[in-house]
């Protein structure tokens, strides 16, 4: 915080009327279910990205991306997106004055401490940090939950990025020491608490997600297809959250090969993802690391988004004791493995990790040991 602050003093010559911070996420478990109207379990991260802010007496907002040494300016009403960092604030205002609501202008300093393209959603932190900030200075009466839908909106439609609802969320309704069960039909959120002594670590393969979005497009559709097949023998499902695993072990082989793969990868991961919120509730890490690694085989087998790399880290994860569970998490083809492993052994684990991945690709993984942190919040003003 001090470091947002001291910029903001610097550059504008008082202190801010407020500092609020925004938390990026790890998605634990619930691969590709979230597009399914289906359960996930993030956890708020203590990396965040940071706004230091004060009211302006004119409709117009200055930003000075302390990381970047840039600055950018634009009025209120927001004009068309320009691309680049700033399209984010400029985003969150187009979604919040579109729903109506009356800004005021500001002066604000950013900074995150969340690595871009990491998987931790940088631009998710950076989107809600800057809705709060409005939340605060304007006095707007807006929950969290609506918070996070306007900051969807602002990525879905003004920056340009599909993304679902599960980053937002997680941002705003983070707990310390506590992951969160997501029910991405009804937006339900469960805190739920994670055992102590565990750390979250997160493995960066450096492998950008090249296939990712026309993948992901095409898995979307799969699982729509399913459904619609589905229904002439489930009546009234509307998404792959409706079937259980026993209805779908009764009517999988209506589907084609590959419409049955994808399905069952879904319909089996929304029960993993339950489970282990059960596992977790009683501390029983083991049970919760075997659904991690059971999501990870089924993303590499009946859902095929997983990579060499995603590959070898998992299993390097696998095979050091002390680590509970391992899989890959996000979009898959690229990205991030994501681990829950033992405090104490943690620096070792981190070594064994790299030095097996680099053995086979000739690079080491970037890794980031993370523990679960309270959601947005304003932490000054």
């Amino acid at each position: 915080m001090e470091q947002v602050v001291r910029a903001f003093v610097e550059r504008f010559g008082h202190r801010p009327a407020v500092v609020v911070r925004a938390p990026g996420r790890v998605n634990l478990l619930g691969g590709h279910t979230d597009y399914n109207e289906g359960y996930v379990l993030p956890a708020a991260v203590d990396r965040a990205a940071w706004v230091a802010a004060s009211p302006l007496d004119r409709p117009e907002v200055y930003v000075m991306a302390l990381d970047l040494g840039e600055e950018a300016r634009f009025p209120l009403p927001v004009p068309p997106p320009v691309g680049g960092w700033a399209d984010y604030p400029r985003g969150v205002a187009w979604s919040l004055m579109e729903e109506g609501f009356p800004l005021v202008g500001m002066e604000a300093v950013l900074t995150s401490e969340v690595p871009v393209g990491a998987g931790l959603s940088s631009s998710a932190a950076v989107e809600v940090a800057f809705a709060w900030t409005w939340r605060v200075l304007s006095g707007l009466d807006i929950d969290r939950t609506r918070l996070a839908l306007l900051c969807q909106r602002a990525e879905n439609e003004y920056v340009g990025v599909r993304c679902g609802v599960m980053d937002q969320m997680a941002s705003v309704w983070g707990r310390a020491d506590h992951a969160l069960l997501l029910d991405c039909r009804t937006l339900e959120v469960e805190p739920v608490p994670l055992p102590e002594g565990v750390a979250i670590v997160v493995m960066d393969t450096g492998v950008r997600r090249e296939l990712a979005a026309s993948e992901y497009n095409r898995r979307r559709q799969e699982c729509e297809e399913a459904v619609r097949i589905l229904s002439r023998y489930l009546p009234g499902i509307r998404a792959l959250r409706d079937v259980s695993p026993e209805d779908f072990e009764g009517v999988q082989h209506h589907l084609p090969e590959v419409l049955r793969k994808r399905a069952r990868h879904v319909v089996t991961d929304n029960a993993r993802v339950l489970g282990a919120v059960e596992a977790l509730k009683a501390g029983d890490l083991e049970r919760m690391g075997w659904a991690m690694r059971r999501c990870h085989e089924s993303l590499r087998d009946d859902y095929e988004v997983s990579s060499p790399e995603l590959d070898r880290l998992a299993e390097a994860a696998w095979s050091f004791e002390g680590c509970y569970g391992a899989r890959l998490t996000g979009a898959g083809f690229g990205g991030c493995v994501v681990a829950l492993v033992d405090a104490d052994v943690v620096g070792p684990f981190q070594a064994h990790v790299s030095r097996t991945y680099e053995q086979a690709f000739g690079r080491p993984p970037t890794v980031y040991v993370c523990r679960a942190a309270d959601g947005a919040g304003t932490v000054e003003g």
